[in-house]
């Protein structure tokens, strides 16, 4: 299995303000998840974390996860597996500090999930 890391615009900035040891560390830690990942899937889930869950996902399951990079700082990311192309895909979306994770991951699963919410409020507007 082939794993692809993808990054968005905001990861980029977060990892820019970062120092550069703290820009080496969380690099190497997504480096090793993404390494490990295809012979080590099961360790690399246990690494990840899912600080809220997302309500109004119906029977989706969301694929938005945080590593923990240092005591105080996290990676939002997306694990997506593909088994069709045989491929995993680690989108990074954020590094954030712990007292930011809930507002962060809040906004990348509305942004993500705008498609099923919108869904759902139209449903429930039928309903009524």
């Amino acid at each position: 299995m082939d794993v692809v890391i993808e990054s968005t615009r905001s990861f980029e900035q977060d990892l820019d303000q970062l120092s550069t040891d703290k820009k080496a560390i969380a690099v190497q830690k997504i480096n090793d998840c993404a390494t490990l990942f295809p012979t080590q899937k099961g360790s690399v889930y246990q690494k990840l974390r899912r600080p809220l869950l997302i309500s109004g996902l119906n029977e989706y399951e969301s694929s938005l996860y945080t590593l923990r990079i240092s005591k105080d700082l996290r990676v939002i990311l997306a694990v997506d597996e593909d088994p069709i192309f045989g491929q995993a895909i680690f989108t990074l979306f954020r590094v954030v500090n712990c007292d930011e994770i809930n507002q962060a991951y809040q906004g990348i699963a509305a942004s993500l999930y705008q498609e099923i919410f919108s869904h759902q409020d139209r449903e429930i507007a039928r309903i009524s």
